[in-house]
């Protein structure tokens, strides 16, 4: 039912992109004045995330601060340090942090009530499973996983294209993924679970042990930058965006989507305690904008908005010509302790 859930979620999100180009551009959605106003006498926002500063990062809080000359001060770690470092400062009773991103650990500040809820009419027009529906945050960009391969080690002929393709003998010892995280191991035995159902997963899983999948406790970069240098074939969950970047830069890099891929989104939010809530507020509605989503799109990131394409169609299940099955941070927090179990089980 999930997977149905998200097939019908991913058709419904290709039509609306077709309908949104195919008409005269919709008026953007309007934010309150009062909002800048207030946020303008705040004057800055402080932001914790992920995200990769010069990439993405530091155009965005430009673009923020041309806009409406608002400084926005961040603080780049992983998910995991940007959810500790919330939760450690909401327990101190004070937070530095006005704004943040994470791609996982959303539902446990949730849970703590370190973060709040807010209204966004720049949210408003994202498709459903890219907001919550109780108001505590939406996704500001989307991750959609598939095998990157070498192209000096991995002919486009014998590019995988099914789950099935990746039993092949020929790539016995060959594979690399990383360890207990979405996008690696943990990602790909969710996704299969959900594809294949349970019974046929398993059974899938327990072939693909025998390929010796050889795993790794680094980022995804690391994964990525291992695969260009030839230090290993192919890895089988990997962010198709990042790939693709660095196949415009001219490294030997490739995707190719399996029959389903799994999607799944970073989230954005504001912190209970932040000494600044309107600037935090406004920055959380420009990057959902139509224009904040367009920075993103530059940068080569897959927008959520439905009316910012990445500069890549194909990175997308409607424009790639595959399927995509999207995994929420709920669905993810009821089942990722399963699928870690799992990956530490057969894939040891």
């Amino acid at each position: 039912m999930q997977a149905f859930r998200s097939s019908v979620s991913l058709v419904l999100f290709a039509l609306l992109a077709v309908a949104l180009s195919l008409r005269e551009p919709a008026r953007a959605a309007e934010i309150d004045p009062a909002l800048v106003a207030a946020a303008k006498k705040e004057g800055r926002a402080v932001l914790y995330t992920p995200m990769i500063v010069d990439q993405i990062v530091r155009p965005l809080a430009a673009a923020f601060r041309a806009k409406y000359g608002i400084e926005v001060q961040y603080l780049r770690m992983d998910s995991a340090a940007v959810v500790l470092k919330i939760l450690n400062e909401y327990r101190a009773g004070r937070a530095a942090a006005d704004v943040f991103t994470t791609s996982l650990g959303i539902e446990s500040l949730i849970a703590s009530k370190a973060i709040r809820k807010f209204e966004s009419v720049s949210a408003a027009e994202l498709p459903a499973n890219y907001k919550d529906p109780e108001g505590y945050w939406a996704a500001n960009r989307l991750y959609v996983l598939g095998p990157a391969m070498n192209t000096r080690l991995v002919k486009p002929e014998d590019f995988p294209k099914t789950f099935d393709d990746l039993l092949d003998p020929k790539y016995t010892g060959k594979i690399v993924w990383r360890r207990n995280n979405l996008t690696g191991a943990t990602g790909f035995v969710g996704n299969v679970l959900v594809t294949m159902g349970d019974e046929k997963g398993m059974e899938y899983l327990r072939k693909l042990a025998r390929q010796r999948l050889i795993t790794v406790s680094i980022s995804d970069r690391a994964v990525l930058d291992q695969i260009i240098a030839g230090e290993y074939a192919m890895t089988i969950a990997m962010t198709n965006h990042n790939v693709e970047i660095s196949r415009k830069q001219g490294a030997p890099v490739a995707w190719s989507p399996l029959e389903t891929a799994m999607i799944f989104s970073e989230q954005m939010g504001l912190t209970t305690l932040s000494t600044r809530p309107n600037a935090g507020r406004l920055f959380v509605e420009y990057a959902l904008s139509r224009e904040g989503q367009t920075v993103f799109q530059k940068a080569g990131y897959i927008p959520t908005h439905p009316a910012v394409p990445p500069l890549e169609p194909k990175l997308l299940p409607a424009g790639g010509g595959f399927k995509g099955n999207v995994f929420t941070p709920a669905f993810v927090e009821k089942n990722r302790k399963r699928w870690d179990g799992i990956v530490e089980t057969l894939f040891r």
